[in-house]
């Protein structure tokens, strides 16, 4: 063809060509969405991401989601994310069609994360909501220190979620926790190390925790030997708020008082004061310092106050030991300070109590080794003491160890808890039978929910009264 010479493409082969280019172009555009679209498509599956302050969160969502968004709180221990108390319930509820997200905390602090957890359970709130839409509602859940975290979350959630699911929480606090902690410290090392200085607060490493753990362990196993050494570990348990029922073993009689303290001492032989030194380490770095004290403590009127008065007495009668002298030697030497500014972060930080925004059903096992029952106690009267009781809803189970519920009694609890949320009121969804009752039917793995009514916590002092200096 000549250069320059225009070729003429007759109108109705033109319009025809248009016509198939458009048709091809709609088809891809059909087949390929828009990056606008992609982006606006609600994620589902397993999510990661990190937050602002370095902590990073998971969540894990249904391909036919039921619209509920289920905020774990996991509790003490390494800042790693969770969104489901076990495997196995994630994997019960995402059949039912719930999604699930938790942050791992902010991973530069203690392990008592309670400085950072509250804002980073919000914060990944709002960034799973960004991947995944918002939830039809959202429920919080918290086990251990993460049942701290959901009383929390339950106080101050109003607006962002709906209720809270607490398990075996640490609801008491955690100027509570390391007080009562303190008295039983103490009792072993003055009753059974009384020519040694036992260093039991301001720890400055964890190997000074462990330190004083192997040898208030060691002190216990060798007294565990004589009379006289079973009824003082028996007054250091009954300050400990520790279970007279061990993993493995019946319930002993209610007067069997020389085998319930042989099942408090298998605490003792499981390590139990590894993870209560551990334990205090990481709160005293959290706080900034030592929270607890016991200079101004009765040690014969706070024996007075516990569920183990009677078998303590028995057992210190039995080995011919003058009960009265020895709590009186603890008396007078009490003499540990707190240190006021840790005192007033734990009060701002790591309490729960003043109030609930949002219905909250708590469930504790009968005997749990690492958070007592008891604490229930003295939570549902802070709780009912800032007029919020009829918000609170308490259950329990009858077993051995800390958080140790089946599937069915988690799922069970959280179906009574949807029922509040939905309808306004509990009515009787959150009684024992009911809760059996609901937990059976599920056909998992069995549950033990029972009519019981816990103690009062054994620990002397309340914030803000509390002797200061060191």
């Amino acid at each position: 063809m000549p250069a320059g010479t225009r070729t003429r493409i007759p109108r109705t082969r033109l319009r025809i060509a248009l016509t198939a280019l458009v048709t091809l172009a709609s088809a891809a555009l059909t087949a390929v969405p828009s990056p606008a679209a992609e982006a606006d498509a609600p994620a589902t599956g397993h999510l990661t991401g990190t937050l602002s302050d370095g902590a990073t969160w998971i969540a894990d969502v249904p391909d036919h989601w039921n619209g509920t968004l289920l905020l774990f709180s996991h509790g003490f221990g390494p800042t790693v994310a969770r969104d489901a108390p076990t495997d196995a319930v994630r994997t019960e509820l995402l059949a039912e069609g719930y999604a699930m997200a938790g942050s791992s905390y902010d991973p530069h602090g203690s392990m008592w994360a309670l400085n950072s957890a509250e804002r980073d359970q919000f914060a990944t709130l709002g960034a799973v909501t960004a991947e995944i839409g918002t939830p039809r509602r959202t429920l919080a859940v918290g086990q251990s220190m993460g049942g701290l975290v959901n009383a929390q979350l339950a106080r101050d959630g109003g607006g962002r979620i709906a209720g809270a699911l607490g398990q075996c929480g640490l609801v008491a606090g955690g100027t509570d926790l390391d007080n009562y902690q303190l008295d039983a410290e103490y009792t072993i090392a003055r009753l059974l190390l009384p020519e040694q200085d036992v260093k039991l607060v301001r720890f400055g490493t964890s190997a000074q925790a462990s330190a004083t753990a192997d040898l208030l362990t060691k002190a216990v196993t060798a007294a565990q030997s004589t009379p006289q050494g079973r009824a003082r570990v028996a007054l250091a348990a009954a300050f400990l708020n520790l279970p007279a029922w061990s993993p493995g073993k019946d319930r002993p009689a209610a007067t069997d008082w020389a085998g319930q303290e042989e099942q408090q001492y298998d605490w003792f032989a499981q390590g139990i004061l590894s993870f209560v030194e551990g334990g205090r380490y990481a709160i005293e770095q959290s706080v900034g310092g030592n929270n607890s004290w016991n200079r101004g403590v009765d040690y014969a009127r706070l024996l007075a106050g516990s569920e183990h008065a009677s078998q303590v007495r028995a057992l210190y009668r039995a080995a011919g030991l003058d009960l009265r002298a020895e709590l009186r030697t603890l008396t007078e030497g009490a003499a540990i300070t707190a240190d006021p500014a840790a005192v007033s972060t734990a009060q701002r930080t790591s309490s729960a109590g003043q109030g609930l925004e949002v219905p909250l059903l708590d469930v504790h096992t009968t005997a749990d080794n690492l958070v007592p029952v008891q604490q229930e106690n003295r939570f549902a009267a802070r709780v009912r003491a800032s007029g919020d009781g009829a918000l609170l809803r308490q259950a329990y189970v009858e077993r051995q160890g800390h958080c140790a519920f089946t599937t069915a009694e988690t799922v069970a609890a959280l179906h009574a808890l949807e029922h509040r949320v939905t309808t306004g009121r509990w009515d009787d969804v959150a009684t024992p039978a009911a809760l059996q009752r609901s937990a059976t039917a599920l056909g998992l793995d069995g549950a033990a929910y029972v009519p019981y009514r816990p103690a009062r916590l054994t620990v002397g002092r309340d914030c803000p009264a509390y002797p200061t200096g060191r």
